[in-house]
C-alpha cells in the first residue's frame, strides 16, 4: 500500500514517545529482527501496556505468543499477583518466553501454556481484563467466539496484523468495510484465506453488541474492541 511511508513515521514517532522498552524488550526486539520473526514492536507493545493500565488489568490471555514479547509488556504492569497466560503450539519458542520472563522477574505472573490457544482457553474461567489474538488469522473469530464470554466488563480483546502481514491485503478489506462488510452484504470473493479470517474477524466483533472496535494504525495494524461496562 503507498501509505506504508506515513505508517513507518508514525510507527517511530510513536516509538520515541512511549513508555521506554528495559533491557530484556531490547534483547527480545533484536532477536526478533534478527530472525525475521513477526512481533508487534515498541509502539504496539507501549500501547499494549497502555490498555492494560487503563482497564486495571489483572489477567491476560493471549491466542499465540511467540517467545513472549507481547506478553512482558502485559506482564510489567500487572499486579504482583496478576497473570498473564501465554500460549504457543511451538515448545521451544514457548522456552525461550519462560526464561525472559525469568530473567525479567515477571515469571510469577505468568503461566506457560504448550498447545493450540482455542483448546487451551476452554481450560481457564476467566474474567480477563485484557485478550491478544495473534495466532493463526483463519482462526482469529474461532478465538473471539471462544473467549468472548470471559472478558471482564470494560475490558479489552486486541487483535494484531488487521492491516497487514504475510498475504493480508488491506485494500480488500478496507472496500469490503466500507461496503459494509458482511451485515452490508459485501462481496468478499476476491479475498485470499488470511485477508478473509480478518475479515471475519472483524465482522464477529462488529456484530457483538456488547463490544466497541476501534483501529489503532500502529505496527501491522491492531484493532481494540471494548466489551461495555
Amino acid at each position: 500500500m503507498a501509505d506504508y511511508e506515513v505508517s513507518e513515521f508514525l510507527e517511530s514517532y510513536a516509538t520515541a514517545l512511549g513508555p521506554e522498552p528495559d533491557e530484556i524488550l531490547t534483547e527480545m526486539g533484536a532477536q526478533a529482527r534478527e530472525e525475521g520473526f513477526p512481533y508487534v514492536g515498541p509502539a504496539v507493545g507501549g500501547w499494549l501496556a497502555m490498555l492494560a493500565r487503563l482497564t486495571d488489568a489483572e489477567r491476560v490471555f493471549e491466542f499465540g505468543s511467540g517467545f513472549g514479547y507481547s506478553a512482558y509488556w502485559f506482564a510489567r504492569e500487572l499486579p504482583a499477583d496478576g497473570e498473564v497466560v501465554l500460549t504457543e503450539i511451538d515448545a521451544g519458542e514457548l522456552d525461550q518466553a519462560r526464561e525472559y520472563m525469568r530473567r525479567g522477574g515477571l515469571a510469577d505472573r505468568a503461566a506457560f501454556e504448550h498447545g493450540d490457544a482455542i483448546e487451551t482457553v476452554d481450560d481457564y474461567e476467566g474474567p480477563f481484563d485484557a485478550v491478544l489474538v495473534d495466532c493463526q488469522k483463519e482462526r482469529y473469530a474461532e478465538a473471539f467466539e471462544a473467549v468472548r464470554d470471559k472478558v471482564a466488563p470494560g475490558g479489552v480483546v486486541v487483535a494484531d496484523n488487521v492491516v497487514a502481514g504475510g498475504s493480508i491485503d488491506a485494500g480488500d478489506l478496507r472496500a469490503y468495510f466500507e461496503d459494509g462488510g458482511r451485515a452490508g452484504g459485501a462481496d468478499r470473493s476476491g479475498m485470499d484465506g488470511m485477508t478473509e479470517g480478518i475479515a471475519d474477524y472483524l465482522d464477529a466483533v462488529a456484530a457483538a453488541d456488547a463490544f466497541e472496535t476501534a483501529l489503532l494504525p500502529l505496527g501491522e495494524g491492531v484493532s481494540v474492541s471494548q466489551r461495555e461496562r
